[in-house]
């Protein structure tokens, strides 16, 4: 798999620019605020319908402009598909494969995949447990785009859930005269009995997020269960054997069942199922009281390791570096593995962090990937081995060889 064409349109800093793209390396060279991250972001954007540097698509759209396009010309297996896609904050966005408009615009997932690699991705070991949850998520998607309806899905409970919970939170605070967090009833509605419906309706919502969250849960379980070896080598490779690493999940279940999934087992969609609920029951009580969602994928995480101390607040820079760096390779071969095609890998400004030995040893690594798209400051940053098409970026103008 290889992105041949980039085409984008008042996307970021770009009214428009046109790349055309090889197999093998492909290297984009220009300073900090030039534009060279804006075009693998398109790209990454193609492949998973989301920035990895802001979390809403209004930053995407040039300033003025109502609307971004970006178009992708992606071959895989010698057949090659258009992507296009129209991104207008505010507004569903909407998207096109071979020129036919799609239902939805998740419908063009796994038509690209990407495996990205940039400096945020300390997070990944440095930052909250929603990082890690998300790496897993879209590793998921990439995996198998189904689960992207899944999340969807899972999200909207979680909104719903929350909210009922907040009402009824307020409302038995409204009781209890707790002042700010009160909520009256409205106009002849007992505040008591407003509250009491609330909470029976809770059954309902907790079906719904167990049912959905039972099957996300058991999709992450069995996503790590198969990237943890590929993490251990890939993880070796870049450190050059300093330790072994290690990725556990932690779950929001109940202690035993925890304890269950904590050990690298997967238990079944109904088990899980049936753990959630009783999970739910055990924090009823409580989640009424503060109004959130205390139990689910949501609250989970991925605790990684480094022998027998946890990565984060342990791990030197230069370990966190290889660790996220070998997340990263874990589910560019995960994803190979899988679907027998390589995704297309994007080092953004990922050399300049790296000491010597780390780049030598990355570079012989990805020197087989069928298309890696690179960028950097300056070429010396690039390690002498990776030879291929190099453009300069220039306050958003690209020229090339």
């Amino acid at each position: 798999m290889h992105v041949r064409h980039l085409s984008i349109g008042d996307f970021r800093s770009y009214p428009a620019a046109e790349v055309a793209l090889d197999p093998g390396i492909t290297t984009l060279v220009g300073l900090n605020g030039q534009g060279k991250t804006n075009l693998v972001e398109a790209i990454g954007y193609v492949a998973s319908l989301s920035s990895h540097r802001v979390a809403t698509d209004q930053p995407l759209v040039r300033f003025g402009a109502d609307r971004a396009i970006v178009r992708c010309a992606v071959v895989r297996d010698e057949r090659e598909s258009l992507v296009e896609l129209e991104i207008t904050p505010g507004r569903a966005n909407r998207a096109k494969l071979n020129r036919s408009p799609l239902p939805r615009t998740r419908d063009v997932l796994g038509t690209l995949r990407t495996v990205l690699f940039a400096p945020e991705d300390l997070a990944l070991v440095k930052g909250d447990p929603g990082e890690r949850r998300r790496f897993l998520d879209d590793l998921l998607v990439q995996r198998q785009p189904r689960w992207a309806g899944v999340r969807s899905d899972y999200d909207k409970i979680l909104k719903q859930r929350g909210a009922l919970l907040k009402s009824a939170a307020a409302l038995l605070g409204s009781r209890r005269g707790r002042g700010r967090r009160s909520q009256s009833a409205p106009e002849g509605v007992d505040p008591k009995a407003a509250a009491e419906e609330a909470v029976r309706t809770l059954d309902i919502w907790d079906d719904h997020l167990a049912t959905v969250g039972s099957q996300l849960l058991y999709a992450r379980l069995r996503l790590l269960r198969d990237l943890v070896p590929h993490l251990q080598h890939a993880y070796r490779e870049v450190s050059a054997n300093q330790s072994e690493a290690t990725a556990v999940y932690r779950s929001s279940l109940h202690e035993d069942a925890a304890e269950v999934i904590a050990r690298g087992e997967v238990p079944e969609i109904d088990e899980l199922r049936t753990m959630l609920l009783e999970s739910l029951a055990r924090v009823r009580e409580q989640e009424v009281e503060r109004g959130v969602n205390l139990v689910g994928p949501h609250r989970d995480d991925l605790v990684l390791g480094l022998g027998e101390m946890p990565a984060k607040g342990y791990a030197s820079h230069g370990e966190s570096w290889s660790f996220a760096l070998g997340l990263r390779l874990a589910a560019y071969h995960l994803l190979r593995h899988d679907l027998g095609d390589d995704p297309v890998l994007v080092l953004d400004d990922v050399f300049a962090e790296l000491d010597s030995g780390r780049r030598e040893r990355l570079a012989a690594m990805i020197a087989d990937c069928e298309q890696v798209l690179i960028t950097a400051a300056v070429p010396e940053d690039v390690p002498a081995g990776l030879q291929g098409r190099t453009y300069t970026v220039t306050l958003g103008e690209v020229s090339g060889p």
